[in-house]
């Protein structure tokens, strides 16, 4: 038998999920039968879509089940194979979730190429991340070379990838709201954008108006609420939004009002306002991944990851995400190669 850790679902969180949410486990599963292999993850993923699979109702995906093991990416080497397809010492990409070991059909493994680069990169710029930043740009927004482009929540995975995507693809102006003064100084330094605040510093608008005096073209919101208001009335006539995310709205426990301004200005100014989904724009990845690992081979993208180490820190990685303690994309790292 082989043995396994994994973090299950043990409540459904009323507003902030707490610890006691979770509940760590031990457990046997069996050997690989035919067509499965047993895979030793060495890095999984937190992101904050995982809040909305915690709460029951009506989403895009259903949710976990109390007592269910907490799913989500993870990239790990394959140990053992009874699969033709899927050799043993593969690097595979599953969405097998918080576990160290996982006996998995083969089918639902996804054997990687061989990239050069760090694992964990494939759950974060060359992953959902970096194809959801991509997607949401280009596609959703219809960004174009001379676009004035607001990035919200931009020092996080999806966020400071949008940001660096318009700035190598010909921007006239890059703007970023963090949560930190270091967050800031990172997009405006080390990331290239023109602009950036941190939104505890005032009204929204205000540091909009100051970091964008000449009005915006694009906006790819990833926090929603005071957000989205303000980006509304700096756009211009046929601007474009495209909403990827509303963190700070997913421990509401009550309804929250939506912008104040939606009604009137999406009609006068003729605004395009889209939510999406990466699982609807899969047909970009061979694009997407070819001009990403050559800006990574260039040095031209900058990639930062906030890693916590082993399988005992997920929980806090996630709860920590939840509140913005990460920069750039949270790992949780769970064996070395």
């Amino acid at each position: 038998m082989i043995t396994t850790r994994e973090w299950q679902l043990a409540a459904r969180p009323h507003g902030e999920p707490t610890p006691g949410d979770f509940r760590l486990v031990e457990l046997e599963r069996p050997e690989p039968a035919e067509g499965q292999v047993v895979v030793r993850m060495l890095a999984m993923s937190v992101d904050p879509y995982m809040r909305g699979r915690m709460r029951l109702g009506p989403s895009y995906a259903a949710p976990w089940e109390i007592g269910e093991t907490m799913q989500g990416g993870t990239v790990g080497r394959v140990v053992a194979s009874r699969s033709a397809e899927v050799p043993e010492g593969a690097l595979v990409l599953t969405n097998a979730g918080w576990r160290d070991v996982a006996v998995l059909d083969a089918a639902h493994v996804f054997v990687l190429p061989d990239a050069g680069v760090p694992p964990s990169y494939h759950l974060g710029v060359l992953g959902m991340p970096g194809l959801t930043a991509w997607a949401g740009l280009f596609r959703v927004a219809g960004f174009r070379e001379g676009d004035a482009v607001f990035v919200s929540g931009a020092a996080g995975a999806v966020g400071s990838l949008v940001g660096q995507f318009a700035r190598l693809r010909g921007a006239s102006r890059v703007v970023g709201s963090a949560g930190s003064p270091a967050k800031v100084q990172w997009l405006t330094g080390e990331l290239g954008f023109d602009a950036a605040f941190d939104y505890h510093d005032g009204r929204v608008a205000d540091l909009l108006a100051t970091a964008a005096p000449g009005g915006l073209d694009v906006f790819f919101d990833n926090v929603g609420g005071e957000h989205l208001e303000a980006a509304m009335g700096a756009l211009h006539v046929h601007g474009r939004v495209a909403i990827c995310g509303a963190i700070s709205q997913y421990n509401a426990i009550e309804p929250p009002p939506g912008p104040r301004n939606f009604g009137g200005l999406m009609v006068s100014k003729r605004l395009k306002v889209e939510g999406f989904l990466v699982g609807d724009h899969t047909d970009l990845r061979p694009q997407f991944a070819e001009t990403v690992a050559g800006w990574l081979r260039s040095g031209e993208l900058v990639v930062r990851e906030t890693v916590r180490e082993g399988l005992d820190q997920a929980v806090p990685a996630f709860l920590d995400l939840l509140r913005g303690g990460n920069t750039g994309k949270m790992i949780v790292r769970l064996a070395d190669e």
